[in-house]
């Protein structure tokens, strides 16, 4: 555990280091938002501020993750090659979703004439990741059990490849969809993998319990840029990789049924959406929220932006507390 917190809070110092510079990069080559006029009205003001902070983000997962935790560069005291090579799994994942992010961010631009990448290209994309990911952990990585508190591990067989593919699938939307305010998916992405780090060590995964806290290094970061008011936002840069590489962590670690609790305030973002969609449905037009995701909705009642993103991290992280507490429970 101490050397996986090592090299978390390395991780930290590198995107602290990094952030600055890649703002200025950014702006020099005004790669700025620009802002939906679906959203509340006071957002209009962060027209034009830099996006594509995933990259910030994941060049320090990557830059951290390759000497200390991928290859013998940096001596290790941590388990067998066998387990190491697992780490390529989240990391092709997280780079995979990065550079698709990457393409739709590009369509999001201030000035720019062309959208993001049609929802059915990126769902198509989720879909292949998300086989390939249920493909590598069943046949590869032998991961194909459900861990339930109190009741234990329970093999599934061939249903793991659909379940592992719903699991990446919908926490990734889910995830995605969280990303709205000044410092919230990173905050609260931060707590997730936090708690899937604890899960990790627990069960003696320390290279994934590394891989783990490696990312919340990286995202507290950017999260020293991304506090309001922020001066480098995530994108689907970060956005899908983030939804992407949580669900492939906890998948292997055989607690995805826990991803709705440690990531419960993903399921009330995505879950608002959803519920307002069919509520307006159901009824010709009348509306459950305000405005939704969630997040807009307690905007739109008064709460300020700082107000909103700080509760929705303590309900985060009381979430992932229960999660590890149920995962202890196995």
């Amino acid at each position: 555990m101490i050397y996986s917190l090592l090299v978390g809070g390395s991780a930290f110092l590198l995107a602290l280091a990094l952030g600055r510079p890649v703002v200025r990069l950014l702006r020099a080559r005004r790669l700025g938002k620009s802002i939906s006029e679906e959203g509340p009205s006071t957002h209009a003001a962060k027209a034009g501020t830099p996006t594509m902070g995933g990259l910030l983000i994941f060049g320090a997962v990557a830059i951290i993750t390759v000497p200390t935790n991928l290859t013998d560069a940096i001596p290790s005291l941590l388990g067998e090659e066998g387990a190491r090579r697992s780490i390529l799994l989240p990391l092709t994942v997280l780079i995979s979703a990065m550079l698709v992010g990457g393409l739709d961010d590009v369509g999001t631009l201030v000035g720019r004439r062309q959208r993001g990448l049609p929802w059915r290209l990126k769902l198509a994309f989720l879909v292949l990741l998300s086989l390939g990911v249920a493909l590598v952990l069943y046949h590869s990585l032998e991961a194909r059990s459900i861990n339930v508190p109190w009741a234990g591990k329970y093999e599934l067989g061939l249903i793991y490849i659909p379940i592992a593919m719903a699991a990446v699938v919908g926490t990734t939307s889910a995830v995605a969809i969280t990303d709205g305010l000044d410092g919230l998916l990173g905050g609260t992405a931060a707590i997730a993998f936090a708690a899937y780090a604890v899960i990790a060590f627990v069960q003696g995964q320390d290279f994934l319990a590394t891989f783990s806290f490696t990312v919340v290094g990286a995202l507290l970061g950017f999260l020293w840029y991304n506090s309001h008011p922020a001066s480098l936002f995530m994108g689907d840069t970060g956005a899908l990789p983030l939804g992407a590489t949580l669900a492939t962590v906890a998948l292997m670690t055989g607690h995805w049924l826990l991803l709705p609790v440690i990531g419960v305030v993903f399921v009330a973002e995505a879950g608002s959406a959803l519920l307002q969609i069919a509520y307006f449905q159901a009824t010709g037009g009348l509306r459950l929220f305000r405005m939704t995701p969630l997040h807009h909705h307690f905007e739109l009642i008064g709460w300020s932006e700082p107000q909103v993103v700080m509760r929705l991290w303590l309900i985060a992280f009381s979430g992932a507390m229960v999660g590890v507490a149920l995962a202890l429970s196995v």
